[in-house]
């Protein structure tokens, strides 16, 4: 009995792990969403010692290969105290001290050594010459690609001790540095931007080309985050249902948090997806029927028994795209829903017409938000409760879609009594 909860516990050890490097790279790829490009070398280098922490290394870099002079040169650099930095000795190295790793990562593959005092001695240049003196026991490379072509490699050097890395840690690694990628990329083309200045017609192609890739990589990331998720939530669902009576009570305790963290975890990726993308989703406006749009909010969000909302007739019909404002009322009313510690909530939903604006409220009887916190709540990832699994995104939305559509958007509140959101825009968007 005590080898099997010795196992459980190492299994949930490791899913544990698993969440922590995912919430770590979702944290990441937020601050380079919304990174001040001018910051690009410090970000990076933020990143590289964040990573390196994460995962025990004792010094992380991005290389850049340059395949036309076959060399290779180390662009950043993150060492841990008391390990020396090797930056400035790694420039212009010929690919060929190296052609092993080159070989891995033209395939798409990390290239790792487990113990560098079991590579070949192969003559004062070969592989293990060149990686003793720097006094790296472990390493992992991984490459990065650009448009399918390989542009250098992210690596990681234990030099303290040896370590081990597992294909779940490789497979999050290469998220990172599909990360780096992008965000590389996007200071080359902001460059390129800057130097065309003069050319109006340059500039917005390449805004336009800009916006294209940052929702593109965000759809990739969320993908890529999402699909271990899955795989964590299936096993997870799988051990309470083979285990459920060898477990106790506090045991499956566990496994529920564990899912509920995940499904935290989906909601936020979710979120930051929805965050980056509502300025960017270019479909014709059309005119949306907002009393159809909300009955179908109302019917796909499970509202609870106790929960009443109240629905002003006649909500008016107005110009715009159907998902941006499917997002606005849905999280408002999530939200009025959630924050409510009533017996009996109650959410209404009005309107009024003010010649050129419409002006919308969603009004509730929960716990309410002090007013120091009236401009804070529209921030991302600011939450009222961190018991709940909302991700704390909604109301920055909301925000952003309303001032999208040139609106305005502001809290009127009571502690204890009630909350009500009020939002305009014009009535042609």
């Amino acid at each position: 009995m005590a080898q099997k909860n010795t196992s459980q516990a190492e299994k949930d050890q490791i899913i544990d792990y698993q969440l922590s490097f995912q919430k770590l790279l979702i944290s990441i790829s937020t601050k380079y969403i919304n990174a001040d490009l001018n910051n690009v070398t410090s970000l990076i280098e933020s990143s590289l010692e964040q990573i390196g922490n994460f995962v025990g290394a004792d010094r992380s870099y991005v290389f850049s290969y340059d395949l036309v002079n076959n060399t290779t040169s180390n662009t950043f650099e993150w060492c841990k105290e008391g390990i020396e930095p090797e930056i400035d000795n790694l420039q212009n190295i010929p690919i060929d001290f190296i052609h092993q790793w080159l070989e891995s990562h033209k395939k798409g593959e990390a290239f790792y050594i487990e113990d560098v005092s079991k590579l070949p001695e192969d003559g004062e240049f070969g592989l293990r010459a060149i990686l003793e003196p720097q006094g790296i026991q472990s390493l992992i490379a991984i490459p990065k690609i650009k448009n399918n072509e390989l542009i250098g490699f992210v690596g990681f050097d234990s030099v303290e001790k040896i370590h081990k890395y597992s294909e779940d840690e490789k497979n999050l690694l290469f998220v990172f540095a599909s990360m780096l990628v992008n965000i590389i990329q996007r200071k080359e083309q902001e460059t390129l931007i800057e130097n065309q200045k003069k050319s109006e017609e340059a500039l917005l192609k390449n805004i336009a080309k800009q916006n294209q890739q940052i929702n593109e990589y965000t759809q990739m990331v969320s993908h890529d985050l999402k699909s271990p998720l899955l795989n964590i939530h299936t096993l997870i669902s799988w051990c309470k249902t083979d285990l459920k009576e060898s477990l106790d009570s506090q045991n499956l305790n566990h496994l529920d948090e564990i899912l509920f963290n995940v499904e935290k975890m989906n909601s936020l990726i979710d979120g930051i997806l929805d965050y980056s993308t509502v300025d960017k989703v270019h479909a014709k406006d059309k005119i949306i029927d907002l009393n159809e749009l909300v009955q179908n909010i109302i019917i796909g969000i499970s509202i609870p028994d106790n929960v009443v909302v109240n629905v002003q007739e006649n909500l008016p019909s107005i110009t715009g795209n159907s998902w941006r404002y499917k997002l606005v009322f849905k999280n408002l009313i999530q939200n009025a829903i959630v924050y409510n510690n009533k017996e009996n909530p109650i959410v209404e939903i009005g309107f009024e017409d003010l010649d050129d604006y419409y002006k919308f409220s969603i009004k509730d009887n929960g716990i309410g938000i002090k007013p120091g916190y009236f401009d804070k709540v529209f921030k991302v990832f600011s939450k009222l409760d961190n018991n709940s699994s909302s991700p704390g995104i909604g109301l920055s939305i909301v925000k952003k879609i309303i001032t999208y559509y040139k609106g305005d958007i502001w809290i009127e509140s009571e502690e204890n009594i009630g909350t009500t959101i009020n939002f305009i825009v014009l009535k042609q968007s």
